[in-house]
Order: structure tokens, then C-alpha cells, then sequence
């Protein structure tokens, strides 16, 4: 699967904090989306570097910052000596192989989670998203640039939205509630793979539907490893006694907590399709092997008697008395053809036919 290993050499013997790119490049430069937005107003610009941008004071509009693109490290320390942040949180920002987790720092909390999205030749690519947020300022970063985090802008835009009147939290609820969202189109698209398979399944298996249940284990698996931490990491969100989390809020991640656990029994439930799935194709191949071997034996039954009667009158002795009889040729083939019947009959009658 594509980008499922990431190489960790290049951290080799280096410090904590230390700022290394772990990763697919994806982008030759990074994207920098400046949105700004109150109540009554909603501002957004593309930016070029961070360079004199301050953290909102209390009280002030929301601030919301996506950049598209990992490669640019000055950027992200850049952005670390503007808000603040630990050297720890940009390490892990820059190692795109982080499982799912939140991390409470008192002023800020961060947020990693993967969304995935499908491959020109099919399976899944996956893309790590992190999430920075303080009092009403809140930081996202992607991989590459896509239209994932679209509908939330859009959101924002329409002045009748939640997205307006609430705070930077809710902000980031609508972030993960989109990425998480997204897994069930995932899975709907896996559905109909399975489906197909199955069809394959029951109708004639081959070796390339055991490739095809294989494909899809793998892919399982590896959606399982990055989707199962979820639930902790959600529902420690809204167990948190962070002040960032307003009380109106939690509710809200709850909401996509539950979204998380059906996504995840969801997973089993395909996980535990497509061993079944192995177990019928091993079945089907070795009921296929059954049922050869049985037709061989019949036939190599059959002829058995008729073989042991062809042995008889294919010996060469001089005084055989049926040798000089006029009709014994055909009485022999009489005799076969009665024979090989009979028993045709006999295994029919017993059902091993």
C-alpha cells in the first residue's frame, strides 16, 4: 500500500525537536490560507510567509491558518516562535507516521488524525492532518493541498452558519467531524469492493480472487491501525477540562465520537467479512479438489472390473475355450458394457454420484 511505511533514518542520532521532514513529498511549496472571521464579517487571503502575523488577542475574531504542504521547515519554526508552540509539536507535525492523538498544553491543545483518499489504481492513500488551536486562533496542516477541509470554508462563508457565532472549538469540531465523515465514504467504496468479491467468491473462484481478498485484508488492517486510536483521542476531547473546550461544545465531540465508533465497528465487521471470506475461498478450492478427485475415482472404479476382464481374455494361452467361440468377442463387450452400468447405477443409488 502506498505510504503505509514511512523512513525514520534521516532522525537518526539527532536531539528531541529536531525538525526533519518523515514523508512523502507532496508539495514542491507550501500553501499558506489566512482566514479571518466574526459574527458579521469573513475575510480570506492567501499569504506568503507568516512574517508579522501576531496571535489574535483575547476577544478578538477567530483566526484560522491552513497550509498545504510539510516541506517548508523555516515556515514551521516560524510559525512555532509566533504562537508558541513546543519543539516537540513541530517534530511531530514534520513525522507524518503519527497515530492519532491530542496533547494538552495548556494554552493550545494539538490534534493529528489521517484521512485517506483512493489511488489512481486503486487502494488507499493516506494523508496525516494536524490540528493547532489556542483561545481564537487555530492552525491546520496538511500533506498536500486538497479540497477535504472545502465544505468547512463554505460553511463559514454563509453568514446563517453555527461556524460564525461560535469560537475557535467549534472550529475545530467541524474539522475533525469532516475527516472523520470522510472515512465513511471510504468505507461505503469498500463495501462494493467486498460485494464484487463475494460475487466472485461464490460463482467460480480463481487465483486472482484470492489476490483481490488479500488486496483488501491489507488495506483493512492498515485502515484499523489508523482509525482505531480515534476513540480515545476523541473522547478525551470531550472529557477535557481544557478552558479551550467550552462546555456548548462538548456535546458536539461527543457527537463525533459516536461517528468514530461506528466507523470502527464498521472496520471489524468488514475485517471479520474478509477472513470469512479466505476460509470460503480455502473451502471452495478444496471442495472443487474433492469433487475431482471423486469423479476420478469412479471412473478409475468403473474400469476396474473391466480392466481385470480385458486382462483375462488378453492372455496368450493356447487352450482358452472362448477364443474359438464365434460370438465371444461380443458377448465380452456385452458383458463390460452390463457391468460398468450396473455400477453407474449402484453409485447413483448411494448418492456418490
Amino acid at each position: 500500500m502506498p505510504g503505509a511505511t514511512k523512513k525514520r533514518s534521516a532522525k537518526a542520532g539527532l536531539p528531541p525537536g529536531a525538525l526533519v521532514h518523515i514523508g512523502e513529498k507532496h508539495a514542491e511549496k507550501a500553501k499558506i490560507t489566512l482566514c479571518e472571521y466574526g459574527e458579521s464579517h469573513f475575510h480570506q487571503q492567501e499569504i506568503v510567509t507568516l512574517d508579522g502575523l501576531l496571535p489574535p488577542p483575547d476577544g478578538a475574531d477567530v483566526v484560522w491558518i491552513h497550509i498545504d504542504g510539510l516541506q517548508n521547515i523555516r515556515l514551521l519554526e516560524q510559525m512555532g516562535t509566533v504562537f508558541g508552540l513546543h519543539p516537540l509539536i513541530l517534530e511531530d507535525i514534520l513525522n507524518t507516521d503519527q497515530r492519532p492523538k491530542s496533547e494538552d498544553h495548556g494554552d493550545y491543545l494539538y490534534i493529528v488524525l489521517k484521512f485517506f483518499h483512493e489511488a489512481e489504481g486503486g487502494g488507499l492513500i493516506p494523508e496525516q492532518v494536524s490540528i493547532v488551536f489556542g483561545p481564537n486562533w487555530l492552525i491546520s496542516l496538511q500533506e498536500k493541498e486538497g479540497s477535504l477541509l472545502g465544505p468547512v470554508r463554505e460553511r463559514i462563508r454563509n453568514e446563517k452558519g453555527r461556524l460564525r457565532k461560535a469560537g475557535v472549538d467549534y472550529l475545530a469540531h467541524a474539522l475533525l467531524d469532516t475527516i472523520v465523515d470522510s472515512y465513511f465514504v471510504i468505507l461505503d467504496k469498500f463495501g462494493e469492493k467486498i460485494e464484487n468479491v463475494e460475487e466472485a467468491l461464490i460463482g467460480r473462484p480463481s487465483p486472482e480472487t484470492l489476490r483481490a481478498i488479500q488486496a483488501l485484508k491489507r488495506e483493512i488492517i492498515f485502515l484499523r491501525k489508523s482509525v482505531w486510536p480515534l476513540r480515545e483521542m476523541i473522547g478525551g476531547l470531550g472529557r477535557s477540562d481544557s478552558p479551550l473546550i467550552r462546555e456548548p461544545s462538548v456535546i458536539y465531540f461527543r457527537d463525533v465520537y459516536d461517528h468514530a465508533v461506528q466507523v470502527i465497528d464498521t472496520i471489524e465487521t468488514y475485517r471479520d467479512m474478509l477472513s470469512g471470506m479466505l476460509d470460503i475461498y480455502l473451502s471452495s478450492i478444496s471442495n472443487r479438489m474433492n469433487e475431482i478427485m471423486k469423479v476420478l475415482t469412479v471412473i478409475a472404479t468403473v474400469f476396474m472390473p473391466l480392466t481385470f476382464l480385458a486382462g483375462v481374455y488378453g492372455m496368450n494361452f493356447k487352450y482358452m475355450p472362448e477364443l474359438e467361440w464365434r460370438w465371444g468377442y461380443i458377448a465380452l463387450w456385452g458383458v463390460m458394457i452390463v457391468v460398468a452400468v450396473f455400477m453407474l447405477i449402484y453409485f447413483r443409488r448411494k448418492k456418490w454420484l
